[in-house]
């Protein structure tokens, strides 16, 4: 399983010295996976894993993904992000019979090395119950609009609409000081549906606030869908890739090795200095370079240099 470790490290492309097995001939081709989501995520997931893998998305219908945790907050997400997509992807593989599931999950906040600028951490996970293995991948990206912003009924909201794609991202408003049933307005993208909704839930709020939000659901948010779409096409590589020991497929990056040489004193930093991969399946490890050739970390993560 991906250790906390690896999330410090920048997404590369699947990249290893091992060849890929051709996709006429991979134990996928052909096989169908479930995809639990009601967002639409099929578009961004399908394409790779077809292109790549050969491997057909379905969809369940009647699924209810939102009862594991809203972006809102109505529903509280209950452990982790693995955890809830363990949940998901069982809800599908359950609902339609079938060995193969994949979803995934998103969560949004500050960068982690600069907090005034907001990320998209996003995990995929795939379980293949014939086998017996899940594979996990991750990707953290700055290309996002996640905002939000609380108003007044009277405020101007031309410059949070720019900053936030808006019409062709959607926005979400609800009272400030808290949830009001019939109160949540989701997937707004006229400007005069914004400002209807800021003025109910102003009103509403005990403070006299709305919360504009941007909404984050794959679906009203193209730029999500993006970085999805590349998680996917990564998640697709690892999947091709198969074990020089055991053949099973998913052979990847499983852990980092820190400790990077600053390029201007030469003492370790926290930085990724070799990965580590590993079969989901045998015991097969292989401690390599960073695939991005880097040897020398920036003084600007070094501890002594960058106190």
């Amino acid at each position: 399983m991906i250790g906390v470790k690896q999330l410090r490290s920048k997404n590369y492309d699947q990249k290893t010295t091992i060849k890929k097995q051709h996709t006429a001939t991979h134990p996928y081709s052909g096989r169908k996976a479930v995809l639990a989501t009601m967002h639409g995520k099929e578009l961004a997931i399908g394409p790779p894993f077809h292109k790549l893998l050969q491997v057909s998305i379905e969809i369940p219908e009647g699924i209810d993904t939102d009862r594991l945790g809203t972006f809102t907050g109505e529903i509280a997400r209950k452990g982790t992000p693995l955890e809830t997509l363990r949940k998901k992807v069982k809800i599908g593989m359950e609902h339609l019979g079938i060995p193969y599931g994949i979803a995934s999950e998103g969560s949004f906040g500050p960068y982690v090395y600069f907090p005034f600028i907001a990320q998209d951490h996003e995990i995929l996970l795939w379980i293949d119950d014939e086998r017996g293995i899940e594979v996990v991948e991750q990707k953290i990206s700055t290309d996002t609009n996640y905002n939000s912003k609380t108003v007044s009924k009277r405020n101007y909201l031309g410059y949070f609409l720019n900053k936030s794609f808006s019409p062709s991202h959607a926005l979400i408003v609800r009272p400030n000081s808290g949830f009001i049933p019939g109160l949540t307005f989701k997937g707004l993208k006229k400007v005069n549906e914004v400002k209807e909704a800021i003025k109910r839930c102003a009103a509403a709020s005990t403070d006299g606030l709305a919360l504009v939000q941007t909404d984050m659901r794959a679906h009203m948010n193209p730029t999500r869908m993006k970085v999805i779409g590349e998680l996917a096409e990564k998640m697709a590589h690892r999947l091709a890739t198969l074990c020089p020991n055991c053949s099973c497929p998913g052979w990847g990056i499983v852990d980092v090795v820190q400790g990077l040489p600053c390029g201007g004193c030469g003492l370790k930093t926290e930085q990724i200095a070799q990965e580590v991969y590993g079969c989901p399946s045998c015991d097969l490890r292989k401690t390599m370079p960073r695939q991005d050739g880097v040897t020398k970390s920036s003084p600007a993560y070094c501890h002594w240099c960058n106190p």
